[in-house]
């Protein structure tokens, strides 16, 4: 079987080592087995994506040696595809509108120290009415339907699990999609047939799977791995300082360099 993997950065800001890592582990994957490396840029948060960051993108990936397959694909090109899956859903009777603000779901949200509360459910069976909106998937009515369908990681078969993530968000109400749809519509359409991303979308892939189930898209395999921490053991992400790759291509370093030191485990 082929083997088709992508890296799929969204063009809110500027990449650093620990995309550097994603994209590299990804490009690897699918080189190494004689396969597809495809570059998806998802830009449909209308409100941060910036035409600049798509250019950096490029140019950072490039720097580090890397190089994808066919075009580039764009989320904002393929809106179609992601109201046809809504549609799909809804005539299933498994979305409901959602019309709690940020502030009234984080009132309604508890959960223990480092877990990530799931959605009470508080719009479920209300009323629609005119008013600002996302949708939500009932999730025990889309388990009900499809069963809690098992997937793979590093070859292991993995329990499902998606009831504990909740009535998660499938469109936004500043956007058409949410991550969760958009990921697994493109994922599905793109032939995509291993998804090679970082551990802290693990918990996502409950869903994902749910949602090929409901819509009959192909089920690839999934290989997450550890994210790339600096010398405190925190994360890297910009948030935390991490630095950007278009600054240390500024700098003059070495892009190849850089990517050598990634592929043997150092950031330094």
């Amino acid at each position: 079987m082929s083997v088709t993997t992508r890296f799929a950065p969204s063009p809110t800001g500027r990449l650093h080592m620990g995309h550097a890592y994603a994209a590299i582990r990804a490009h690897d994957f699918a080189r190494e087995r004689g396969g597809r490396f495809l570059l998806r840029i998802e830009d449909i948060d209308g409100t941060r994506s910036r035409a600049e960051h798509v250019a950096t993108i490029l140019a950072d990936l490039r720097w580090l040696g890397l190089a994808w397959d066919g075009e580039v694909a764009f989320q904002s090109a393929r809106l179609d595809l992601y109201a046809a899956a809504l549609e799909r859903l809804r005539s299933l009777g498994l979305m409901y509108r959602c019309y709690c603000t940020r502030a009234e779901i984080a009132g309604a949200m508890s959960a223990p120290h480092g877990q990530v509360a799931a959605y009470p459910g508080t719009c479920r069976g209300s009323r629609e009415r005119d008013a600002p909106h996302c949708w939500r998937i009932d999730m025990a009515a889309a388990v009900a339907r499809c069963g809690a369908p098992s997937w793979t990681d590093h070859g292991r078969v993995v329990t499902n699990e998606a009831l504990a993530q909740g009535d998660v968000v499938l469109a936004r109400k500043d956007a058409p999609a949410s991550y969760h749809l958009a990921v697994t519509v493109d994922d599905a359409a793109q032939g995509v047939t291993d998804v090679v991303r970082g551990c802290d979308l693990f918990a996502a892939t409950h869903v994902h799977r749910i949602l090929q189930a409901l819509l009959g898209l192909a089920v690839p395999r999934w290989w997450h791995h550890p994210l790339l921490t600096g010398a405190d053991g925190a994360r890297l992400a910009k948030r935390h300082g991490a630095p950007a790759l278009a600054d240390m291509r500024a700098a003059g370093l070495d892009g190849a360099a850089v990517a050598a030191r990634l592929r043997a485990g150092q950031i330094a």
